[in-house]
């Protein structure tokens, strides 16, 4: 299959707030925007934040291998050297990393791993893989 960016469109709570965090924290790039909607460029991806109210889903995790793990996130799986330098750049921000483990360790997909909380209240996972190829390997 030929790889096309994504489109993903989120409800937000802020558009500054979430403009800052993914611009001015993540280094992502800002697209069109007006006071009630924004574009991010996430590696290529366009995330669209619609402000909008509160929002809830009833199952917040779930259990894979010994971590408990946000069911309703999102993410983008890169090449280490950048999941370094995304990792470092937040770990020095305001905002906590609520999870950083390794999965499949020694297995097929092994891939490490860190959430965080945007300021909207949802996950963000950043991924990468040992090995790339094995991204939809079982």
């Amino acid at each position: 299959m030929k790889k096309a960016p994504f489109h993903l469109s989120l409800p937000c709570t802020s558009i500054s707030k979430t403009e800052d965090f993914y611009v001015d924290v993540i280094g992502a790039g800002l697209g069109r925007h007006s006071p009630r909607w924004l574009d991010i460029d996430l590696f290529g991806n366009q995330i669209t934040f619609t402000k909008a109210g509160n929002f809830n889903f009833a199952y917040r995790s779930y259990k894979f291998e010994d971590s408990v793990l946000p069911s309703f996130h999102f993410g983008v799986i890169v090449d280490r050297d950048t999941w370094d330098t995304i990792y470092h750049r937040l770990m020095a921000s305001e905002y906590e990393i609520t999870t950083e483990v390794t999965f499949l360790k020694e297995k097929t997909g092994e891939h490490v791993s860190f959430f965080i909380r945007d300021p909207n209240g949802h996950m963000v996972e950043f991924k990468s893989f040992r090995n790339q190829k094995e991204m939809f390997r079982e």
